[in-house]
Order: C-alpha cells, then structure tokens, then sequence
C-alpha cells in the first residue's frame, strides 16, 4: 500500500521513513507527489495533524500520515507549544527558533526548564474518512542554555534527556527513535493498525 507522509520536512521525513521501514507499506513525501504544506490553522496539535493527513489525501487520492509536533517549555506556559516551527516567525527557521527561546528563558533567570516533546499523528484512509486514528507520545526532559550535538533537527541541540545526559542531536538516531515523542506515537499507532485490513 502507498501512503503519504503529509510533510515537508527532511528531518521528520527522514524520522517517518525509518520507523516505517518494516511496514508493508512504500510511504512517499508529499513533496513527491506536489503536494504543498497547508496552513496550520488548528488551535490543537491533533487538529492540525488531521488537516495536514486530510489535505494530503485529497491531493492525491492515496492513505496519508501526519503528525504536528512541538516543544513545551514549562515556564514559559507551554509555549513555544503548537507554534514551535515558527516561534521566531519564519516557519523551519531553527536557529532562529532556538536563539528566541535561549532569550525567552534568559529573562526568567534561574528556573526549571522542565520542558517535554509532543507528538500527534493522524492516519487518514481518505479525506473523508470518518474515523481517523490518532495518536500521542511526550518525551519528557529540560531545555539547556547551549546548544549541543549536530543530529536530529528543530530544537534538538538544547533538549536533553535526563536519563542518557545528552540532548537529542547527540543522541544515536536508532535510540532516539526508540524513546522520542515520535517514535512512541508511531508504536501506538502501529498497535492500533495491526490487527486491521489497513496495513493489507
């Protein structure tokens, strides 16, 4: 089965292709197939997966999966949150996302920066498929002042898992796949499909 990955982004395309890789599936980027990103219009991550899943869909006539993801910094009331990509106000401009929050923190002084990852991916059959699977993973850990490590993307270099002491640019990706935000959602997801015609 063809289905699309409802994104633009190499990094998280990358992340999907490899935690779709023993699927029976030949996954696509919607960049492939003219595909263009909509506006993420939503005021909820879940939304904004179903509108990214459901627009590849009608584009193409083919199964799609999206996710939208963000980062959500505790002291700063969750934000950046749903507008993690274009926090510093160009969207995917990760530098600049990442200077913005190092100076949103920087006024707060000395604070928790417990902060956590999260992912929601929707799977569309259809663009008018009723019953949408939805799924969510967190990755929990904090925000450092630096920047560390060149893997990964977004705001990877200053997230660090408590657990390994390294952000996720540093982490292996195989390992980072088996314990971020994404890939947890991807094993819900995978749970939800595998008794289902829709993996066929």
């Amino acid at each position: 089965m063809k289905v699309v990955i409802a994104s633009s982004n190499k990094g998280k395309i990358r992340e999907f292709e490899e935690l779709l890789a023993d699927l029976p599936w030949t996954v696509v980027p919607q960049t492939e197939l003219n595909v263009s990103d909509i506006d993420e219009t939503g005021l909820t991550f879940v939304e904004n997966a179903i509108l990214k899943a459901r627009h590849a869909c009608e584009v193409t006539g083919l199964p799609a999966i999206a996710d939208d993801s963000g980062l959500c910094v505790a002291a700063l009331g969750g934000a950046p949150g749903l507008y993690s990509a274009r926090y510093a106000g160009t969207h995917g401009d990760a530098k600049a996302n990442m200077a913005k929050l190092q100076g949103e923190l920087l006024k707060l002084g000395d604070v928790p920066r417990d902060a956590f990852f999260i992912s929601v991916i929707a799977f569309l059959q259809s663009a008018d498929d009723p019953a949408p699977i939805v799924v969510e993973g967190r990755w929990h850990g904090r925000v450092i002042d630096e920047q560390r490590g060149d893997g990964g993307f977004g705001y990877d270099p200053m997230f660090l898992d408590p657990n390994f002491n390294l952000t996720a640019a540093e982490i292996d990706p195989d390992v980072k796949n088996a314990i971020s935000h994404r890939g947890r959602a991807m094993r819900l997801l995978r749970e939800h499909l595998s008794p289902s015609p829709r993996l066929a």
